[in-house]
């Protein structure tokens, strides 16, 4: 029974699997049905997700264990609530407040977390000695960041006309950004060559057993 229920799972994730790629054809029923089936179980399994392993262990649980102790929690599970207004159109407004809290306090946290690891960061970086490197290989590379970093900074400083040599290490700050966007859109194209090629090992390995692992 369990090698009969595998099977038929692996047959429904090679038509979905089937389905998602008729997009590249052009848009059609049989991918918008695939797209719903995964919003959906996506949408189903966060909520239940959300119910275990969020509301029971951080709310419910310390409120039935200790209630005087835990009285705090009610304003987070105020905010959850009034949050849920937004499906009623009357009262949509109300969700507003919640809304705009976890805005702004995920915003706070995310500056100071990209300050942190972004600014500082490569501040630390660029302000070093390239040549006490121990080798030649780690002092070209310790150029290579600071200039980089110097001119990149220089082509976003708009307050000054580029021109002459302001305006030729603005220029070589471009390379310095062309390079690095190029990098980080090649390493988005192998994340999806990547997932391209998890599906295809499940439809030549699971599915028809071409290949074997």
């Amino acid at each position: 029974m369990a090698l009969i229920m595998e099977r038929i799972g692996i047959w429904v994730g090679a038509i979905l699997t089937f389905a998602i790629f008729s997009f590249l054809y052009r848009d059609n029923p049989f991918y918008k049905i695939a797209e719903q089936i995964f919003i959906g179980i996506s949408a189903g399994y966060w909520f239940i997700y959300t119910i275990y392993n969020i509301l029971i262990p951080n709310l419910f649980t310390p409120l039935l264990t200790n209630f005087s102790a835990n009285l705090l929690l009610l304003l987070p599970a105020l905010l959850g609530i009034l949050m849920l207004c937004r499906l009623i159109p009357r009262i949509d407004w109300v969700s507003r407040y919640s809304i705009a809290l976890v805005v702004g306090t995920t915003a706070g946290l995310f500056f100071k977390r990209y300050l942190q690891s972004d600014v500082i960061n490569q501040m630390n970086a660029t302000m070093i000695n390239p040549f006490s490197a121990p080798d030649l290989a780690a002092t070209i590379g310790q150029l290579i960041l600071i200039i980089g970093t110097v001119t990149g900074i220089i082509y976003f400083f708009f307050s000054k006309k580029h021109e002459g040599v302001f305006g030729g290490t603005a220029r070589v700050g471009i390379f310095f950004l062309m390079i690095s966007f190029g990098a980080a859109f090649g390493y988005t194209v192998m994340a999806r060559i990547s997932l391209l090629i998890g599906r295809l090992d499940f439809l030549l390995g699971d599915w028809l057993g071409i290949i074997k692992p």
